[in-house]
């Protein structure tokens, strides 16, 4: 019974529809008929019984569903055959119902002559076939919806799952290179090797933390670039310089993109104190990093592998793509700020 109510609860809307519908169908009938309009016209018992026999017709449509439904998919050969068989069912069990009540109350020959039976047999078959098509479309309109709220939870979690394999590969890739970078700076300097270390370590903890999350925010990002860089600084001095400008440092970015490009542009490009590799980051309503161009030798000129991976991880976050271009002399790459609604 409680089971039935909160079914009832979950469907009040639906069914208080199917009620006021069979209310006005009943006065519209009486007036019909009657050609006369006074208190019987209105009275709801007549509705109220469309209601417990509508109700008796979605019985039977739900036991022909869970019978013959096997497919997710919506198949219009199994609503028709679901539709027809409950139909048929649904005017069988009335005309029982109806000669039970008739046999009791010694009413059998008024209620099942010919053109009794004819008319009733009618009138329930097209009240059956209006409230079961109302009721079949709710049936489909729900299960679609759900069905689409399964199809984005599905999609979601394997964006995320998508997103978290993607991270994975991040953080050795960090790892390695700055390994390098520290080997190379004990055979040179190990007192700034020792300053590098240091460093490294606040700036990986960073790194671990960051990578339980999908996105970061802008300032914390920013903050991290310029951190970052100074390790960089730690090897190469001025050879590379950075420039941040910011006027809207809102909204969110995938974590270590900044960190990546910036990684980027010393990775495939030659700076020295002569001619030094300039790498802006503007934040307005986009974030931009650009760098000259200075190409190393014996680089090919492709994006790698770590901006393919932040490019898979922004297309699984947000319609907006990442931009890369190449204008003259300036290596130009473009990051969309994920706003948090899109988060």
């Amino acid at each position: 019974m409680k089971k039935l109510w909160l079914r009832i609860q979950l469907h009040r809307y639906f069914l208080l529809f199917i009620l006021l519908f069979a209310y006005v169908q009943s006065i519209y009938m009486r007036i019909s008929f009657d050609h006369t309009i006074n208190a019987y016209t209105f009275t709801p018992e007549a509705a109220i019984f469309s209601l417990f026999k509508a109700g008796v017709l979605f019985i039977i449509i739900v036991f022909f569903i869970d019978k013959w439904q096997k497919s997710h998919v919506f198949s219009t050969q199994e609503m028709l055959k679901i539709f027809g068989w409950s139909l048929i069912s649904y005017l069988v069990i009335l005309k029982i119902i109806g000669f039970i009540v008739s046999f009791l109350f010694d009413t059998i020959e008024r209620n099942f002559n010919q053109k009794t039976l004819l008319f009733t047999v009618f009138s329930d078959f097209l009240d059956g076939f209006i409230y079961g098509s109302f009721f079949l479309a709710y049936y489909y309109y729900n299960k679609n919806k759900n069905h689409q709220i399964q199809l984005a939870n599905y999609h979601q979690a394997l964006a995320e799952n998508r997103i978290f394999q993607l991270k994975s590969q991040l953080n050795p890739h960090f790892l390695f290179n700055n390994l390098n970078v520290l080997d190379q700076l004990i055979d040179e300097d190990k007192h700034k090797a020792s300053d590098f270390l240091n460093e490294f370590a606040d700036i990986y903890r960073y790194v671990l933390q960051s990578s339980d999350k999908k996105l970061i925010g802008v300032n914390e990002e920013l903050a991290f670039a310029e951190q970052y860089f100074r390790l960089i600084q730690h090897k190469y001095g001025n050879a590379y310089q950075l420039n941040i400008q910011t006027q809207n440092p809102k909204g969110y970015i995938v974590p270590l993109t900044l960190q990546l490009l910036i990684e980027n542009a010393i990775q495939h490009n030659l700076g020295n104190q002569a001619n030094p590799i300039f790498i802006k980051i503007n934040v307005s309503e986009n974030i931009s990093i650009s760098n000259n161009i200075n190409r190393k030798p014996n680089i090919k000129p492709t994006y790698g592998r770590a901006l393919n991976n932040v490019k898979e991880q922004y297309k699984l976050l947000t319609s907006q793509p990442i931009e890369i271009e190449q204008i003259n002399d300036v290596f130009l790459v473009k990051i969309p700020i994920i706003d948090a609604k899109q988060s």
